[in-house]
């Protein structure tokens, strides 16, 4: 079984101000998306940017077998969304977007009241298998693409960027610290018996603070000598499985030309023991080829076949 997490970019039917232009380049992109999909043959697939629930349709009416789709409520301002495209059944445990107390609003701009909810609802969902059922949870976290209002994705100084850079990571660890209260609960206490995944695009690689937080007490990563070494805290740990991708696929996209790992799958102790290997792009393949991307307006790319994004995956055997 492969469970995976795939930012599809910009996801909307054509004729917005976000989606493709015209007929011919959206079914140009969902035949790309489509044939990756048909590639990975996953059975469960958090997917990211999805803006219009009509399109997430069309892709799943392109996949090879029965498919399901199931979205979250919650979407940010350019109306994208994160979910699910299964071909086993869900159903939702929770679809959230506020804070958890006692976290307080964070400042998201110069001007303006301080957020207390994230930009794209975590959805999470128990996943039934005819073996066994795990719960997976899905999410977006606040990019690293900084908007300075009036539609500008360019500072007008260094101390404009400066501010902004830190209102986005405000948001996104306060999101972060919502996906880890999320997968707390998922976890039931014991991640060692109940099994969990958290999939999404995080927004930062490995070592960021925003990642790590999602990640529980510290000390038993994968590589590390505490690793086979079980104690109190793999009951509420989550593992990043990106020490097993293999060196020359660890990256999900190609930011001014370097690569970065900011897509991710973690997992709990008793899953863990199921993932067999993990990779990105499509398996069997020694490397993902990607476009370098810029920080600009999403909307330059508003024609592009396929995702500025590779899949991150993980085979599993029970």
């Amino acid at each position: 079984m492969l469970v995976g997490t795939w930012n599809l970019e910009n996801l909307y039917r054509p004729g917005g101000r976000f989606g493709p232009k015209d007929k011919a380049a959206y079914e140009a992109k969902l035949a790309s998306l489509a044939a990756t999909i048909n590639a990975l043959n996953p059975s469960v697939l958090g997917v990211q940017e999805v803006g219009d629930p009509e399109a997430l349709a069309d892709l799943a009416g392109m996949l090879e077998g029965t498919w399901h789709t199931t979205l979250s409520e919650h979407a940010d301002e350019r109306g994208i969304r994160v979910g699910f495209l299964s071909s086993l059944p869900v159903f939702v445990v929770a679809d959230e977007d506020r804070f958890p107390e006692p976290l307080r609003p964070v400042q998201s701009g110069d001007a303006g009241r301080p957020v207390s909810r994230a930009g794209r609802g975590v959805l999470a969902v128990t996943v039934t298998t005819r073996a066994f059922f795990f719960d997976v949870a899905v999410c977006h976290l606040k990019s690293k693409l900084l908007s300075y209002g009036d539609g500008r994705f360019q500072p007008r100084d260094e101390g404009e960027r400066a501010r902004f850079g830190a209102y986005a990571l405000y948001r996104r660890a306060a999101e972060a610290t919502l996906v880890r209260s999320v997968a707390g609960r998922l976890l039931k206490g014991d991640g060692r018996q109940h099994d969990v995944v958290v999939l999404g695009d995080l927004n930062d690689e490995v070592p960021a603070a925003t990642t790590q937080i999602l990640l529980g007490p510290p000390g038993s990563e994968i590589g590390t000598p505490g690793f086979d070494k079980p104690d109190k805290g793999d009951a509420q740990r989550l593992w990043n499985v990106a020490p097993l991708i293999p060196p020359e696929q660890r990256y999900s996209r190609i930011h001014a030309g370097r690569r970065e790992l900011i897509d991710h799958v973690l997992v709990s102790r008793g899953f863990l023991n199921l993932v067999k290997a993990a990779g990105t792009g499509v398996p069997g393949s020694t490397a993902t080829a990607l476009p370098s991307v810029q920080d600009e307006d999403p909307a330059v790319r508003r024609n592009a076949p396929g995702s500025d994004h590779a899949p991150v995956w993980i085979r599993i055997e029970r």
